[in-house]
């Protein structure tokens, strides 16, 4: 026969306040139900726990025994249960990623994330630059030339850049695209001052020769002058593919700048055991594999 832990508990509770009333009251049952529960265990024990009079009870010296034993049992077991429904209620992700990869890939697919997985919190964290990368995050987002060589990184997908501008600017250089590049503002990342020489080179520009070019720190904000007419920026792809989808933005060209940089999700610490990391990880890896 086995012995309900609920009659354990609620004789523990009565021994400690020698009161059933009590004991209904800090068990939120009736007093009845408490009485119930321990008469039941005695009859298992074959043995009187309470001597019962009429308006209180006392252990017998039996009951005190049982009570000595099973009492720190019980404070053991209650204890782990409340650390283990803490431990899962707090599961929590610490994420760093680029402010442009949050905006325009995870934000819009993390409502079928956190539909799946409720009880797991997400702490977000963006970063401008590389150099704000934090390592005290369990996973980062890196945009990188060549592998990462820190924790255990696995590939998402790669990046070409793009001229492009407003639909305006379009209509007003789309018959001579070339001279538009010697004639508005050129828009990059500062991360990339280079890039949109190393693109005239790959389309075979010689006479590449821009009246002003614009630096920004962010991808987003390269975007968004571009699509406030600005001028012409190198956009990224397929990362911006919603920029051109809702016509925020259009190609100037067809001319992609191919490059070898590609995004990156790093497991900083890949030797930790995290089964909710882990599914998250598989999620990124499933999500964004079509953007290969």
């Amino acid at each position: 026969m086995q012995t309900p832990i609920r009659g354990l508990r609620s004789f523990c509770v009565a021994a400690r306040s020698l009161s059933f009333k009590e004991a209904a009251n800090q068990l939120f049952i009736t007093p009845s139900a408490v009485s119930h529960q321990i008469k039941q265990l005695e009859e298992q024990l074959g043995i009187e726990l309470f001597a019962r009079q009429t308006r209180s009870i006392q252990l017998t010296t039996a009951g005190k025994n049982f009570y000595d034993s099973v009492s720190p049992l019980i404070k053991a077991l209650e204890k782990t249960i409340n650390e283990f429904s803490q431990l899962q209620e707090n599961v929590s992700i610490s994420i760093t990623l680029p402010e442009f990869f949050a905006s325009e890939l995870l934000m819009p697919k993390l409502s079928e994330w956190t539909a799946e997985h409720p009880n797991i919190n997400l702490q977000l964290n963006t970063m401008k630059t590389r150099k704000e990368l934090t390592r005290q995050s369990d996973v980062s987002i890196v945009l990188s030339s060549s592998k990462p060589t820190e924790g255990l990184a696995h590939e998402l997908f790669s990046l070409s850049y793009t001229p492009a501008c407003n639909q305006s600017n379009l209509s007003l250089w789309q018959n001579s695209p070339l001279e538009a590049l010697n004639e508005v503002p050129l828009i990059l990342h500062k991360a990339r001052p280079w890039a949109w020489h190393q693109w005239a080179e790959h389309a075979g520009i010689d006479d590449f020769s821009p009246k002003q070019i614009i630096q920004i720190d962010s991808m987003f904000g390269v975007a968004r002058a571009a699509q406030q007419g600005m001028g012409i920026a190198l956009i990224p792809l397929p990362i911006s593919q919603t920029w051109f989808d809702e016509n925020w933005l259009c190609k100037l060209t067809n001319t992609p700048l191919k490059t070898k940089d590609k995004y990156y999700l790093v497991q900083h610490h890949p030797n930790e055991a995290n089964a909710s990391l882990e599914l998250f990880i598989k999620w990124m890896i499933d999500t964004f594999k079509y953007l290969k």
